[in-house]
């Protein structure tokens, strides 16, 4: 039914552009454009993450810096296409990730996992749901991950293939923070001061020994 609808309206477009008495070239041309146009805007819609990735990785070379640090808060400039990706180390490997507050857990591709040592589980797969449908999964533990001066030790995160080439950072890493917000296009993320030595929390960096204490600041 649907190629029936669209072989009508094909026939329609022609027929107003033969009342018109153009040329059969000039159609042609017309409906070559339009359906490159068409094929375009699919391809950007489905791979709109992995555009994004590119977009962000271009500008670091540039030099545009997406990505500061202020003391222990982590300041993030929305991307081109809307999202914000953060530079990222997973057990030390870099990567950009897609910060995601929908995604209930972290999830990385097979090659991350591969490459950043990410060990996943042998146990059977858990599904998870994406915005291109449900995908099998594997869990697995990240040993140390860290956005800048941000770091989180034993993190659960999901592996699969069918994530492709992108890494999403979810809300099981957002909530160890002391605070996330957006700010004018701005992702801002807040350690969690008073965490200590616990690893389930984001902490700032550790000070130096010999650094002299604020009067009145208690000693975490």
């Amino acid at each position: 039914m649907d190629l029936i609808y669209l072989v009508g309206v094909l026939v329609l477009v022609l027929s107003a552009l033969s009342i018109r008495k153009l040329s059969i070239g000039f159609v042609l041309r017309s409906l070559i454009s339009w359906a490159l146009i068409i094929v375009l805007t699919v391809l950007a819609v489905a791979h709109r993450h992995e555009i994004g990735a590119v977009f962000a990785a271009a500008s670091a070379k540039l030099g545009i810096d997406d990505q500061q640090v202020d003391g222990g808060t982590v300041r993030i400039r929305m991307a081109p296409d809307g999202h914000f990706w953060a530079r990222v180390t997973i057990n030390g490997v870099a990567r950009r990730m897609l910060v995601d507050s929908g995604a209930t857990i972290t999830a990385i591709s097979d090659r991350t996992a591969a490459e950043s040592d990410v060990k996943p589980g042998s146990g059977l797969p858990v599904m998870i749901e994406t915005a291109n449908g449900t995908v099998a999964a594997r869990r697995g533990r990240i040993d140390k991950l860290a956005i800048g001066p941000l770091e989180t030790e034993d993190l659960g995160v999901v592996v699969s293939e069918s994530f492709g080439d992108l890494d999403v950072l979810g809300m099981n890493f957002l909530s160890r923070l002391h605070s996330w917000r957006v700010e004018n296009n701005v992702l801002v993320l807040q350690p969690r001061a008073d965490a200590g030595s616990q690893g389930s929390d984001v902490t700032e960096p550790a000070k130096p020994a010999e650094r002299r204490r604020p009067r009145g600041e208690r000693e975490s």
